[in-house]
């Protein structure tokens, strides 16, 4: 089944949008995450996408609490911000994530992030933020690595799930990078798409080209895709 799953972006407690200079604080649902995610849940969301900005740029932990309550709410949690170390997994893993995103900066220790996939194979999905056709991730800490070599260690490291985010793409509503996730969908691991999507054909363009799920930020919080229709057609 296509998996659909709207994105909250969390600075300070707060719903953000990631910009140019970092975290920027968005006025959709009065920027009350837990308000977003009941209407999520309500229109049948099924996942939840949350991402603590304060750990992927600062490097510390302070949404802890609002990860449990959303977890709380019904759907699963996918939680993700620049994660890298078994501390931040099991934190996260603790307060009810049933998944949790290796961020693309744990990708530049290749040994470190094996250790990581081999032991919470089974909650993790390892990140990779593309810009310029390579792995650049955003946060604290960037790395700048070659796509298909990173691939083919990961592969071979056993992991199960992979999260693409197109960077050129987020916050944008100009369409996924389609042909990107066809590369990696051949790797044959599921891959999420994450990046440019805000109506149902953009969804069903990322099914065709082997995705098993789409994260939608944007275009989820300011209303411009029909998420109820998506949910109930699981294309």
């Amino acid at each position: 089944m296509f998996e659909v799953l709207p994105a909250l972006d969390v600075h300070g407690g707060r719903l953000a949008t990631i910009g140019p200079d970092g975290p920027t604080p968005t006025d959709a649902f009065d920027g009350d995450p837990l308000t977003a995610a009941r209407a999520f849940a309500d229109a049948g969301a099924r996942w939840l996408h949350v991402v603590d900005l304060d750990l992927a740029f600062d490097g510390e932990s302070r949404n802890l609490d609002l990860v449990e309550e959303i977890a709380s709410i019904g759907p699963f949690v996918q939680a993700a911000g620049a994660v890298r170390t078994e501390d931040e997994i099991r934190r996260l893993v603790a307060v009810g994530a049933r998944r949790v995103v290796l961020g693309s900066a744990a990708l530049g220790d290749p040994e470190a992030a094996a250790e990581l996939i081999s032991v919470h194979a089974g909650h993790l999905v390892v990140g990779i933020e593309v810009e310029g056709g390579r792995i650049r991730s955003r946060g604290r800490d960037p790395v700048d690595l070659d796509l298909m070599e990173t691939l083919g260690w990961l592969v071979a490291g056993d992991a199960r799930m992979f999260l693409v985010t197109s960077v050129d793409r987020v916050a944008r509503l100009g369409g996924p990078d389609v042909a990107l996730v066809r590369r990696v969908a051949r790797a044959g691991r599921p891959v999420l798409a994450a990046g440019g999507v805000s109506e149902t054909g953009h969804l069903r363009d990322l099914r065709a080209a082997g995705a098993a799920g789409a994260i939608v930020g944007r275009a989820a919080l300011e209303g411009a895709l029909d998420l109820g229709k998506a949910f109930a057609d699981r294309l």
